[in-house]
């Protein structure tokens, strides 16, 4: 019989007519994977790992943040400085050569003409123009301005009342800047100059905005210089720090296992003792008291004491019920079949303990296949369910089937005809053991999954790759 014929077998139509091939699917309850990280200790290489994400992310936000204030300060400094060449300029070239006539008379402005090309305009500095207040041009070393007015904007009419150098980004949509478009991003520059009256005008100068993009990579190499040394240096010294620690961690963790084998071996043993105590002192005594008893009930019976056969008879029951449930309680606490003899023989052990129909359908061969951890696995996960079904699922009848699926995986299933419950609900009160089967799934690394709906019966799956 297959794996899927003996789970029909068990969960017959419900009341509704439904058929078993209906039944609900599976609900994994712990995906399949290794065993817990924890329990292999800690790992050098994630260690490292982890340790260099870090220094990337580090490095990416110094590159984020030196970036941003590299270019502030590139941007503070090269508007100071365009700042002091526009007043130099001013002082030392343009006031010295203004007239009072050039207030009024753009062709006596053009005499200084030479001189700003000679003196003023460089690769940085594209263009000047000197405005009266009223808004007109009356010089511009690009000759298309020179007598156009425009309105001037408020810092420009500013630095003409309260005198100061002022510098912005320029505003190339503005029409006096029409003729600057093409050139790229423009500092502007202005300041108030007089003419020998003391007439104000304003005077202006744009500057290329490429300095301040190369004052920002000048900075910013110096400062990723020093921060990327340090940051070197910080992981150079970090590395034999967490080589260090995970070799003492792993040391740790060695020594923590080996104490938990102790613990476990030393229970193992205090198991096998107490087992073998219990089944050569009290099963035996049990025993004998169970024949001593039954051979009084035959001598009273011979006797033709009927009332006194009948008494000894109960007691005879209930002795060899008492042994029964010490049996149980033996296998329970050590398997000895599942060391000794092997997997099959421990589940048939484990069958004849519970107070229901157990069918049994195990793969003899694939049960030997498995490592003494799988095989340990498989019985506590068995032992569990067959608890379940006694405890909460008021079950008559239970498969217990193990062999391997379509994809070569070992698979257990375990099928009762029992109340059921919905998976997907609050962990019924008192399934403590739900919670055992999940664990020992998980330490195993093994898929647990679970199929069941009330009034239908449950099904496990405990499926492990070899």
């Amino acid at each position: 019989m297959t794996l899927d014929e003996l789970f029909d077998a068990v969960r017959p139509d419900d009341e509704s007519g439904r058929t078993a091939a209906s039944r609900p699917d599976w609900t994994v309850l712990v995906a399949p994977g290794r065993p817990d990280s924890a329990a292999r200790g800690p790992s050098l290489r994630r260690a490292l790992l982890q340790l260099g994400a870090g220094g990337l992310v580090v490095i990416a936000l110094v590159v984020l943040v030196g970036g941003l204030i590299s270019r502030r300060i590139a941007q503070s400094q090269s508007v100071h400085e365009v700042a002091r060449i526009t007043d130099v300029l001013a002082t030392s070239v343009i006031e010295p050569a203004l007239t009072d006539r050039m207030t009024t008379s753009t062709t006596a402005a053009a005499r200084l003409d030479p001189l700003v090309h000679r003196r003023v305009l460089t690769a940085s500095l594209v263009r000047v123009k000197i405005w009266t207040p009223s808004g007109r041009i009356i010089y511009s070393d690009d000759r298309r301005l020179v007598g156009v007015t425009f309105g001037l904007d408020s810092d420009a009419r500013v630095a003409l009342t309260q005198p100061q150098v002022r510098a912005e980004i320029s505003d190339l949509s503005a029409p006096e800047n029409r003729l600057e478009r093409g050139q790229g991003t423009l500092l502007e520059v202005y300041r108030p100059v007089w003419t020998p009256s003391g007439r104000p005008l304003l005077f202006e100068t744009y500057f290329r905005y490429d300095q301040v993009a190369d004052r920002a990579s000048e900075l910013w190499r110096g400062f990723a210089a020093i921060t990327f040394s340090s940051i070197a240096a910080v992981v150079v010294l970090l590395v034999p720090l967490v080589w260090a620690l995970v070799v003492r961690a792993r040391r740790a963790h060695r020594q923590r296992e080996a104490m938990l084998q102790r613990a476990m071996d030393a229970s193992l043993d205090e198991r096998r003792r107490i087992a073998a105590t219990l089944h050569d002192g009290v099963v035996q005594e049990l025993a004998a008291a169970s024949f001593t008893v039954a051979g009084g009930a035959q001598d009273a019976g011979a006797r033709g004491d009927d009332e006194l056969a009948t008494r000894l008879r109960a007691a005879g029951d209930a002795v060899r019920t008492s042994i029964g449930s010490m049996r149980s309680l033996l296998v329970d606490i050590y398997p000895p079949s599942l060391r000794t003899a092997g997997l099959l023989p421990a589940l048939r052990d484990l069958a004849a303990t519970v107070r229901m129909q157990v069918e049994l359908d195990v793969d003899d061969q694939v049960a030997q296949e498995l490592s003494p951890e799988q095989q340990e696995a498989v019985f506590r996960v068995t032992q569990e369910c067959l608890r379940n079904a006694a405890a909460h699922a008021s079950a008559d009848l239970v498969a217990v089937c193990l062999g391997r699926d379509d994809d070569g995986a070992v698979e257990l299933r375990i099928t009762d005809d029992g109340v059921g419950f919905d998976p997907d609900a609050t962990r019924p009160e008192g399934h403590f053991g739900l919670s055992l089967i999940a664990d020992i799934a998980r330490e195993c690394g093994a898929e647990l999954a679970v199929s069941s709906e009330r009034g239908r019966g449950t099904a496990w799956r405990l499926r492990m790759s070899q």
